[in-house]
Protein backbone atom coordinates (compact mmCIF):
# COMPACT_ATOMS: atom_id res chain seq x y z
CA UNK A 1 0.00 0.00 0.00
CA UNK A 2 1.08 3.59 -0.60
CA UNK A 3 3.22 5.07 2.19
CA UNK A 4 1.40 8.38 1.76
CA UNK A 5 -1.97 6.71 2.29
CA UNK A 6 -0.66 4.72 5.26
CA UNK A 7 0.55 7.98 6.83
CA UNK A 8 -2.79 9.67 6.11
CA UNK A 9 -4.69 6.81 7.76
CA UNK A 10 -2.38 6.94 10.80
CA UNK A 11 -2.71 10.71 11.23
CA UNK A 12 -6.49 10.50 10.75
CA UNK A 13 -6.70 7.88 13.48
CA UNK A 14 -4.37 9.52 15.99
CA UNK A 15 -4.77 13.24 15.21
CA UNK A 16 -8.08 13.50 13.41
CA UNK A 17 -8.59 17.23 14.00
CA UNK A 18 -5.03 18.34 13.28
CA UNK A 19 -4.98 20.58 10.20
CA UNK A 20 -3.87 18.71 7.10
CA UNK A 21 -4.86 21.18 4.39
CA UNK A 22 -5.65 24.88 4.41
CA UNK A 23 -6.94 26.56 1.27
CA UNK A 24 -8.70 29.85 0.61
CA UNK A 25 -11.99 28.49 1.98
CA UNK A 26 -11.42 26.46 5.13
CA UNK A 27 -9.03 24.16 6.97
CA UNK A 28 -9.38 20.42 6.50
CA UNK A 29 -8.38 18.12 9.36
CA UNK A 30 -6.69 14.78 8.78
CA UNK A 31 -9.92 12.94 9.52
CA UNK A 32 -11.88 15.05 7.03
CA UNK A 33 -9.15 14.65 4.43
CA UNK A 34 -9.14 10.86 4.79
CA UNK A 35 -12.95 10.75 4.40
CA UNK A 36 -12.85 13.03 1.35
CA UNK A 37 -10.17 10.86 -0.27
CA UNK A 38 -12.14 7.67 0.44
CA UNK A 39 -15.30 9.21 -1.02
CA UNK A 40 -13.74 10.36 -4.28
CA UNK A 41 -11.78 7.11 -4.65
CA UNK A 42 -15.05 5.17 -4.36
CA UNK A 43 -16.64 7.44 -6.99
CA UNK A 44 -13.75 6.91 -9.42
CA UNK A 45 -13.92 3.13 -8.95
CA UNK A 46 -17.71 3.13 -9.33
CA UNK A 47 -17.37 4.95 -12.63
CA UNK A 48 -14.50 2.65 -13.69
CA UNK A 49 -12.09 5.48 -14.39
CA UNK A 50 -8.67 4.16 -15.40
CA UNK A 51 -6.77 7.29 -16.46
CA UNK A 52 -7.85 10.60 -14.92
CA UNK A 53 -6.70 14.00 -16.13
CA UNK A 54 -6.74 16.80 -13.59
CA UNK A 55 -7.09 20.49 -14.45
CA UNK A 56 -7.73 22.41 -11.23
CA UNK A 57 -6.52 25.55 -9.53
CA UNK A 58 -4.40 25.00 -6.44
CA UNK A 59 -6.58 24.08 -3.48
CA UNK A 60 -7.77 21.23 -1.29
CA UNK A 61 -9.71 19.57 -4.18
CA UNK A 62 -6.48 19.11 -6.15
CA UNK A 63 -4.82 17.30 -3.24
CA UNK A 64 -7.90 15.16 -2.56
CA UNK A 65 -8.10 14.15 -6.22
CA UNK A 66 -4.39 13.26 -6.30
CA UNK A 67 -4.70 11.01 -3.24
CA UNK A 68 -8.02 9.51 -4.34
CA UNK A 69 -6.52 8.45 -7.66
CA UNK A 70 -3.68 6.83 -5.74
CA UNK A 71 -6.13 4.96 -3.49
CA UNK A 72 -8.31 3.86 -6.41
CA UNK A 73 -5.40 2.64 -8.52
CA UNK A 74 -6.15 5.29 -11.16
CA UNK A 75 -3.34 6.77 -13.24
CA UNK A 76 -3.36 10.54 -12.76
CA UNK A 77 -2.41 13.01 -15.50
CA UNK A 78 -1.99 16.53 -14.08
CA UNK A 79 -2.55 19.15 -16.79
CA UNK A 80 -0.57 22.38 -16.32
CA UNK A 81 -2.71 25.48 -16.60
CA UNK A 82 -0.24 27.02 -19.07
CA UNK A 83 -0.67 24.22 -21.63
CA UNK A 84 -2.06 25.35 -24.97
CA UNK A 85 -5.17 23.67 -26.38
CA UNK A 86 -2.93 21.66 -28.72
CA UNK A 87 -0.73 20.45 -25.86
CA UNK A 88 -3.78 19.60 -23.77
CA UNK A 89 -5.31 17.58 -26.65
CA UNK A 90 -2.01 15.76 -27.14
CA UNK A 91 -1.76 14.79 -23.47
CA UNK A 92 -5.36 13.54 -23.35
CA UNK A 93 -4.94 11.38 -26.44
CA UNK A 94 -1.39 10.25 -25.65
CA UNK A 95 -2.29 8.99 -22.17
CA UNK A 96 -5.66 7.51 -23.19
CA UNK A 97 -7.47 9.67 -20.65
CA UNK A 98 -11.01 8.40 -20.06
CA UNK A 99 -12.13 11.09 -17.60
CA UNK A 100 -11.23 14.68 -16.69
CA UNK A 101 -11.84 16.28 -13.30
CA UNK A 102 -11.85 20.06 -13.58
CA UNK A 103 -13.08 23.41 -12.34
CA UNK A 104 -12.62 24.75 -15.89
CA UNK A 105 -14.96 22.64 -18.07
CA UNK A 106 -15.02 25.29 -20.80
CA UNK A 107 -11.42 24.35 -21.63
CA UNK A 108 -12.71 20.98 -22.92
CA UNK A 109 -15.91 22.09 -24.64
CA UNK A 110 -14.51 21.87 -28.16
CA UNK A 111 -12.07 19.02 -27.69
CA UNK A 112 -12.72 15.90 -29.78
CA UNK A 113 -13.39 12.81 -27.70
CA UNK A 114 -15.16 14.61 -24.86
CA UNK A 115 -18.21 12.57 -23.99
CA UNK A 116 -21.71 13.87 -23.53
CA UNK A 117 -21.66 12.65 -19.94
CA UNK A 118 -20.59 15.40 -17.57
CA UNK A 119 -21.44 14.92 -13.91
CA UNK A 120 -21.01 17.24 -10.96
CA UNK A 121 -18.80 15.89 -8.21
CA UNK A 122 -18.30 17.55 -4.84
CA UNK A 123 -14.70 17.41 -3.65
CA UNK A 124 -13.64 19.10 -0.40
CA UNK A 125 -16.62 21.43 -0.60
CA UNK A 126 -16.07 22.42 -4.24
CA UNK A 127 -18.43 21.48 -7.09
CA UNK A 128 -16.32 20.10 -9.94
CA UNK A 129 -17.05 18.64 -13.36
CA UNK A 130 -16.19 15.03 -14.16
CA UNK A 131 -16.09 14.74 -17.95
CA UNK A 132 -15.99 11.38 -19.70
CA UNK A 133 -13.74 10.93 -22.72
CA UNK A 134 -14.51 8.55 -25.57
CA UNK A 135 -11.09 8.48 -27.16
CA UNK A 136 -9.59 5.02 -27.60
CA UNK A 137 -7.48 4.41 -24.48
CA UNK A 138 -3.77 3.92 -24.71
CA UNK A 139 -2.23 1.13 -22.73
CA UNK A 140 -0.62 2.38 -19.49
CA UNK A 141 1.19 -0.10 -17.22
CA UNK A 142 -0.90 -0.78 -14.09
CA UNK A 143 1.79 0.36 -11.65
CA UNK A 144 2.05 3.86 -13.15
CA UNK A 145 0.48 6.23 -10.64
CA UNK A 146 1.20 9.46 -12.45
CA UNK A 147 2.12 10.71 -15.89
CA UNK A 148 3.68 14.16 -15.68
CA UNK A 149 4.17 15.93 -18.98
CA UNK A 150 7.22 17.94 -19.93
CA UNK A 151 6.49 21.39 -21.29
CA UNK A 152 7.36 20.40 -24.84
CA UNK A 153 9.10 22.68 -27.35
CA UNK A 154 7.14 21.50 -30.36
CA UNK A 155 3.61 21.26 -28.97
CA UNK A 156 3.95 17.54 -28.24
CA UNK A 157 5.14 17.21 -24.64
CA UNK A 158 6.45 13.84 -23.44
CA UNK A 159 4.75 11.87 -20.68
CA UNK A 160 7.07 10.89 -17.81
CA UNK A 161 5.72 7.67 -16.24
CA UNK A 162 6.11 7.47 -12.46
CA UNK A 163 5.16 4.81 -9.94
CA UNK A 164 3.94 5.68 -6.45
CA UNK A 165 7.00 3.97 -4.98
CA UNK A 166 9.53 6.25 -6.68
CA UNK A 167 7.64 9.44 -5.82
CA UNK A 168 7.26 8.38 -2.21
CA UNK A 169 10.95 7.48 -1.96
CA UNK A 170 11.80 11.06 -2.95
CA UNK A 171 9.26 12.46 -0.47
CA UNK A 172 10.70 10.32 2.33
CA UNK A 173 14.25 11.44 1.48
CA UNK A 174 13.18 15.08 1.49
CA UNK A 175 11.51 14.69 4.88
CA UNK A 176 14.67 13.06 6.25
CA UNK A 177 16.84 15.86 4.85
CA UNK A 178 14.68 18.83 5.83
CA UNK A 179 12.87 17.62 8.95
CA UNK A 180 9.23 17.87 10.02
CA UNK A 181 9.80 21.12 11.90
CA UNK A 182 10.63 23.01 8.72
CA UNK A 183 7.51 21.61 7.01
CA UNK A 184 5.19 22.61 9.88
CA UNK A 185 3.26 24.98 7.55
CA UNK A 186 4.33 24.53 3.95
CA UNK A 187 2.73 27.07 1.60
CA UNK A 188 2.37 25.81 -2.00
CA UNK A 189 3.17 28.67 -4.37
CA UNK A 190 3.91 26.75 -7.57
CA UNK A 191 1.11 25.03 -9.50
CA UNK A 192 0.41 21.61 -8.00
CA UNK A 193 0.69 20.16 -11.51
CA UNK A 194 4.41 20.91 -11.09
CA UNK A 195 5.95 17.66 -9.87
CA UNK A 196 8.34 19.48 -7.52
CA UNK A 197 5.48 21.14 -5.63
CA UNK A 198 3.35 18.01 -5.76
CA UNK A 199 6.03 15.90 -4.06
CA UNK A 200 7.90 18.46 -1.97
CA UNK A 201 4.92 20.62 -1.08
CA UNK A 202 2.13 18.06 -0.59
CA UNK A 203 3.59 14.61 0.03
CA UNK A 204 6.28 15.74 2.49
CA UNK A 205 3.87 17.55 4.88
CA UNK A 206 1.37 14.67 4.68
CA UNK A 207 4.08 12.15 5.54
CA UNK A 208 5.16 14.35 8.45
CA UNK A 209 1.62 14.98 9.69
CA UNK A 210 2.03 18.73 9.34
CA UNK A 211 -0.02 21.33 7.41
CA UNK A 212 -0.03 21.92 3.66
CA UNK A 213 -1.38 25.37 2.75
CA UNK A 214 -2.77 25.52 -0.79
CA UNK A 215 -4.02 29.00 -1.68
CA UNK A 216 -5.32 29.58 -5.20
CA UNK A 217 -2.65 30.72 -7.61
CA UNK A 218 -4.18 34.20 -7.90
CA UNK A 219 -3.32 34.69 -4.22
CA UNK A 220 0.34 33.72 -4.56
CA UNK A 221 1.46 36.61 -6.77
CA UNK A 222 2.01 34.48 -9.86
CA UNK A 223 0.61 36.00 -13.04
CA UNK A 224 0.37 33.47 -15.83
CA UNK A 225 3.60 31.70 -16.71
CA UNK A 226 6.07 34.54 -16.29
CA UNK A 227 4.46 37.37 -14.30
CA UNK A 228 4.99 37.94 -10.58
CA UNK A 229 3.51 40.33 -8.04
CA UNK A 230 6.34 40.04 -5.50
CA UNK A 231 4.58 42.12 -2.86
CA UNK A 232 1.60 39.77 -2.91
CA UNK A 233 3.95 36.78 -2.77
CA UNK A 234 5.53 38.13 0.42
CA UNK A 235 2.12 38.98 1.87
CA UNK A 236 0.92 35.41 1.20
CA UNK A 237 3.92 33.92 3.00
CA UNK A 238 3.36 36.26 5.93
CA UNK A 239 -0.43 35.82 6.13
CA UNK A 240 -0.21 32.02 6.14
CA UNK A 241 2.78 32.01 8.54
CA UNK A 242 4.75 29.84 6.14
CA UNK A 243 7.58 27.84 7.64
CA UNK A 244 8.61 26.44 4.24
CA UNK A 245 8.03 27.09 0.55
CA UNK A 246 9.46 26.20 -2.85
CA UNK A 247 10.59 28.94 -5.24
CA UNK A 248 11.92 29.25 -8.76
CA UNK A 249 14.69 31.86 -9.23
CA UNK A 250 12.42 34.65 -10.48
CA UNK A 251 10.38 34.38 -7.29
CA UNK A 252 13.51 34.65 -5.14
CA UNK A 253 14.59 37.74 -7.07
CA UNK A 254 11.18 39.31 -6.39
CA UNK A 255 11.24 38.35 -2.72
CA UNK A 256 14.68 39.89 -2.24
CA UNK A 257 13.63 43.09 -4.01
CA UNK A 258 10.63 43.51 -1.68
CA UNK A 259 12.55 42.73 1.50
CA UNK A 260 15.38 45.09 0.53
CA UNK A 261 12.82 47.91 0.46
CA UNK A 262 12.62 47.78 4.26
CA UNK A 263 9.80 45.24 4.42
CA UNK A 264 9.45 43.35 7.69
CA UNK A 265 11.47 40.09 7.73
CA UNK A 266 9.79 36.71 7.39
CA UNK A 267 10.73 35.53 10.86
CA UNK A 268 8.56 32.39 10.76
CA UNK A 269 10.23 31.03 7.60
CA UNK A 270 12.59 28.13 8.36
CA UNK A 271 13.32 26.63 4.96
CA UNK A 272 13.02 28.04 1.47
CA UNK A 273 14.02 25.74 -1.38
CA UNK A 274 14.88 27.22 -4.78
CA UNK A 275 15.38 25.28 -7.98
CA UNK A 276 14.11 24.69 -11.50
CA UNK A 277 16.84 26.82 -13.06
CA UNK A 278 20.32 28.03 -12.05
CA UNK A 279 20.51 30.59 -9.24
CA UNK A 280 23.21 33.25 -8.90
CA UNK A 281 25.33 32.83 -5.75
CA UNK A 282 25.14 36.60 -5.33
CA UNK A 283 21.34 36.47 -5.24
CA UNK A 284 21.48 33.71 -2.61
CA UNK A 285 23.89 35.82 -0.57
CA UNK A 286 21.59 38.84 -0.77
CA UNK A 287 18.65 36.72 0.39
CA UNK A 288 20.56 35.30 3.33
CA UNK A 289 21.72 38.77 4.34
CA UNK A 290 18.01 39.56 4.76
CA UNK A 291 17.51 36.53 7.00
CA UNK A 292 15.89 34.35 4.32
CA UNK A 293 16.83 30.67 4.96
CA UNK A 294 17.16 29.85 1.26
CA UNK A 295 18.77 26.63 0.01
CA UNK A 296 19.39 25.67 -3.60
CA UNK A 297 18.49 22.23 -4.93
CA UNK A 298 18.44 20.26 -8.16
CA UNK A 299 16.22 17.67 -9.77
CA UNK A 300 14.30 16.58 -12.84
CA UNK A 301 11.02 14.85 -13.56
CA UNK A 302 12.70 11.69 -14.84
CA UNK A 303 14.16 11.23 -11.35
CA UNK A 304 10.79 11.93 -9.68
CA UNK A 305 11.85 15.47 -8.87
CA UNK A 306 14.58 16.30 -6.33
CA UNK A 307 18.04 14.73 -6.68
CA UNK A 308 20.19 16.96 -4.46
CA UNK A 309 19.50 19.69 -1.92
CA UNK A 310 21.35 22.05 0.37
CA UNK A 311 19.95 21.95 3.92
CA UNK A 312 20.65 23.75 7.20
CA UNK A 313 23.93 22.41 8.57
CA UNK A 314 24.78 20.94 5.17
CA UNK A 315 25.02 23.84 2.73
CA UNK A 316 27.83 24.70 0.33
CA UNK A 317 27.70 28.02 -1.56
CA UNK A 318 27.82 27.49 -5.31
CA UNK A 319 26.51 23.93 -5.09
CA UNK A 320 23.03 22.41 -5.34
CA UNK A 321 23.65 20.35 -2.21
CA UNK A 322 24.43 16.75 -1.43
CA UNK A 323 22.50 13.96 -3.17
CA UNK A 324 19.42 12.80 -1.25
CA UNK A 325 19.70 9.46 0.62
CA UNK A 326 18.04 7.40 -2.11
CA UNK A 327 20.24 8.79 -4.92
CA UNK A 328 23.37 7.35 -6.52
CA UNK A 329 25.47 9.47 -8.90
CA UNK A 330 28.17 8.86 -11.44
CA UNK A 331 29.68 11.00 -14.19
CA UNK A 332 30.26 10.34 -17.88
CA UNK A 333 33.71 11.13 -19.34
CA UNK A 334 32.43 14.53 -20.53
CA UNK A 335 31.15 15.39 -17.05
CA UNK A 336 27.48 14.62 -17.66
CA UNK A 337 25.67 13.75 -14.43
CA UNK A 338 24.05 10.30 -14.40
CA UNK A 339 21.52 9.43 -11.68
CA UNK A 340 20.24 6.14 -10.27
CA UNK A 341 17.59 5.56 -7.62
CA UNK A 342 13.86 6.28 -7.97
CA UNK A 343 13.89 6.69 -11.74
CA UNK A 344 10.82 6.92 -13.92
CA UNK A 345 9.63 3.97 -16.00
CA UNK A 346 10.41 5.71 -19.28
CA UNK A 347 8.40 8.04 -21.46
CA UNK A 348 4.87 7.01 -22.30
CA UNK A 349 4.94 4.63 -25.23
CA UNK A 350 8.55 3.66 -24.54
CA UNK A 351 8.40 2.21 -21.03
CA UNK A 352 11.45 0.35 -19.85
CA UNK A 353 12.83 -1.17 -16.68
CA UNK A 354 15.17 1.45 -15.23
CA UNK A 355 15.34 0.13 -11.67
CA UNK A 356 19.06 -0.62 -11.87
CA UNK A 357 19.92 1.93 -14.54
CA UNK A 358 21.67 5.29 -14.48
CA UNK A 359 19.81 8.11 -16.22
CA UNK A 360 21.83 10.67 -18.25
CA UNK A 361 20.51 14.03 -17.04
CA UNK A 362 21.91 16.25 -19.77
CA UNK A 363 23.55 18.40 -17.08
CA UNK A 364 27.29 18.84 -16.66
CA UNK A 365 28.69 18.88 -13.12
CA UNK A 366 30.94 17.38 -10.46
CA UNK A 367 31.05 16.40 -6.79
CA UNK A 368 33.48 18.26 -4.56
CA UNK A 369 35.60 16.69 -1.83
CA UNK A 370 32.73 17.00 0.69
CA UNK A 371 30.13 15.36 -1.54
CA UNK A 372 28.34 18.52 -2.71
CA UNK A 373 27.09 18.54 -6.29
CA UNK A 374 28.09 21.48 -8.50
CA UNK A 375 26.41 22.22 -11.84
CA UNK A 376 28.21 23.78 -14.78
CA UNK A 377 25.36 23.96 -17.29
CA UNK A 378 23.19 22.01 -19.68
CA UNK A 379 25.17 19.73 -21.99
CA UNK A 380 23.09 20.74 -25.00
CA UNK A 381 23.44 24.46 -24.20
CA UNK A 382 27.23 24.52 -23.78
CA UNK A 383 28.94 26.30 -26.63
CA UNK A 384 32.56 26.60 -27.68
CA UNK A 385 33.89 29.98 -28.74
CA UNK A 386 36.20 30.39 -31.72
CA UNK A 387 39.05 30.56 -29.18
CA UNK A 388 38.18 27.05 -27.98
CA UNK A 389 36.70 28.03 -24.61
CA UNK A 390 33.69 26.08 -23.28
CA UNK A 391 30.95 28.40 -22.05
CA UNK A 392 27.81 27.59 -20.08
CA UNK A 393 25.32 30.35 -20.94
CA UNK A 394 23.32 29.83 -17.73
CA UNK A 395 26.29 31.10 -15.72
CA UNK A 396 26.40 34.39 -17.64
CA UNK A 397 22.63 34.78 -17.60
CA UNK A 398 22.57 34.47 -13.81
CA UNK A 399 24.95 37.41 -13.53
CA UNK A 400 23.07 39.54 -16.06
CA UNK A 401 19.69 39.14 -14.41
CA UNK A 402 21.01 40.37 -11.07
CA UNK A 403 20.88 43.85 -12.58
CA UNK A 404 17.75 45.84 -11.67
CA UNK A 405 17.53 46.77 -15.36
CA UNK A 406 17.54 43.21 -16.79
CA UNK A 407 14.52 40.95 -16.40
CA UNK A 408 15.60 38.05 -18.64
CA UNK A 409 18.60 37.15 -20.79
CA UNK A 410 19.69 34.48 -23.26
CA UNK A 411 23.39 34.30 -24.21
CA UNK A 412 24.90 32.91 -27.42
CA UNK A 413 28.42 32.62 -28.84
CA UNK A 414 28.94 29.28 -30.58
CA UNK A 415 32.07 29.43 -32.80
CA UNK A 416 32.26 33.20 -32.31
CA UNK A 417 35.10 35.34 -30.92
CA UNK A 418 32.84 36.94 -28.30
CA UNK A 419 29.39 36.50 -26.80
CA UNK A 420 26.12 38.29 -27.44
CA UNK A 421 22.96 38.45 -25.37
CA UNK A 422 19.29 38.86 -26.06
CA UNK A 423 17.94 40.90 -23.16
CA UNK A 424 14.46 41.66 -21.87
CA UNK A 425 14.79 44.99 -20.01
CA UNK A 426 12.71 45.61 -16.93
CA UNK A 427 9.86 48.10 -17.18
CA UNK A 428 11.22 51.63 -17.27
CA UNK A 429 14.84 50.63 -17.87
CA UNK A 430 16.72 52.65 -20.50
CA UNK A 431 19.42 51.37 -22.83
CA UNK A 432 21.97 53.11 -20.62
CA UNK A 433 20.60 51.22 -17.60
CA UNK A 434 20.99 47.90 -19.40
CA UNK A 435 24.49 48.84 -20.60
CA UNK A 436 25.43 49.53 -16.99
CA UNK A 437 23.99 46.17 -15.93
CA UNK A 438 25.96 44.34 -18.60
CA UNK A 439 29.17 46.13 -17.59
CA UNK A 440 28.60 45.20 -13.96
CA UNK A 441 28.04 41.53 -14.85
CA UNK A 442 31.15 41.52 -17.04
CA UNK A 443 33.29 42.63 -14.10
CA UNK A 444 32.28 39.40 -12.34
CA UNK A 445 33.11 37.20 -15.36
CA UNK A 446 36.37 36.07 -17.00
CA UNK A 447 37.09 37.62 -20.38
CA UNK A 448 35.89 34.65 -22.45
CA UNK A 449 32.48 34.71 -20.74
CA UNK A 450 31.79 38.43 -21.04
CA UNK A 451 28.99 39.86 -23.16
CA UNK A 452 30.29 42.22 -25.83
CA UNK A 453 26.99 43.18 -27.46
CA UNK A 454 23.32 42.85 -26.72
CA UNK A 455 19.95 43.15 -28.41
CA UNK A 456 16.66 44.10 -26.79
CA UNK A 457 13.97 41.42 -27.20
CA UNK A 458 10.64 42.31 -28.78
CA UNK A 459 8.76 40.80 -25.85
CA UNK A 460 9.41 38.86 -22.65
CA UNK A 461 10.35 35.18 -22.86
CA UNK A 462 7.19 33.32 -21.84
CA UNK A 463 5.64 29.88 -21.94
CA UNK A 464 2.81 31.28 -24.04
CA UNK A 465 5.13 32.41 -26.85
CA UNK A 466 7.21 29.24 -26.69
CA UNK A 467 10.38 31.00 -25.51
CA UNK A 468 10.41 29.85 -21.87
CA UNK A 469 10.00 26.55 -20.04
CA UNK A 470 7.62 26.25 -17.10
CA UNK A 471 10.56 26.41 -14.69
CA UNK A 472 12.04 29.57 -16.20
CA UNK A 473 14.68 28.28 -18.62
CA UNK A 474 15.02 30.02 -22.02
CA UNK A 475 14.11 27.85 -25.00
CA UNK A 476 17.20 28.69 -26.99
CA UNK A 477 16.26 27.02 -30.26
CA UNK A 478 12.93 28.85 -30.35
CA UNK A 479 14.58 32.14 -29.46
CA UNK A 480 17.18 31.70 -32.22
CA UNK A 481 14.45 31.08 -34.80
CA UNK A 482 13.12 34.56 -34.11
CA UNK A 483 16.26 36.57 -33.33
CA UNK A 484 19.05 34.61 -35.02
CA UNK A 485 19.55 36.98 -37.97
CA UNK A 486 19.55 40.04 -35.73
CA UNK A 487 22.00 38.46 -33.30
CA UNK A 488 24.28 37.50 -36.21
CA UNK A 489 24.19 41.11 -37.39
CA UNK A 490 25.74 42.23 -34.10
CA UNK A 491 28.99 40.55 -35.13
CA UNK A 492 29.12 42.65 -38.29
CA UNK A 493 28.84 45.87 -36.26
CA UNK A 494 32.25 46.49 -34.76
CA UNK A 495 30.86 49.47 -32.84
CA UNK A 496 28.60 47.17 -30.86
CA UNK A 497 31.49 45.79 -28.84
CA UNK A 498 32.32 49.18 -27.36
CA UNK A 499 31.03 50.40 -24.05
CA UNK A 500 29.74 47.18 -22.52
CA UNK A 501 32.58 44.68 -22.40
CA UNK A 502 35.26 46.73 -20.71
Amino acid sequence: MSEILIALERHARLRSRACALQDAHKPLGYGELARAVDGLAAELMRRRVAVLALLLDNGAPWVVADLAALEAGVTLVPLPGFFSDAQRRHALADAGVDAVLTDQPACFADLPGTGAEAVRVEVAGAALSLLRMHAAPRRVPPDIAKITYTSGTTGTPKGVCLSAAVMEAVAASLLEAVGAEAAERHVCLLPLATLLENIGGVYVPLLAGTTCVVPGLVNTGLRGAAGLDAARLVETLRRHQATSAIFIPQMLQGLVSVLEQDAAPLDQLRFLAVGGAPVSPRLLARARALGVPVHEGYGLSECASVVALNVPGGDRAGSVGRPLPHVRLRFAPDGEIEVAGSLFRGYLGAQEDLRDAFWPTGDIGHLDENGFLHLTGRKKNMFITSFGRNVAPEWIERELTLSPAIAQAAVFGEARPWNVALIVPRAGATRADVDAGVRHANRELPDYARVSAWLAADEAFAVANGQLTATGRPRRAEIMKIYGARLDALYADTQSIRGVAL
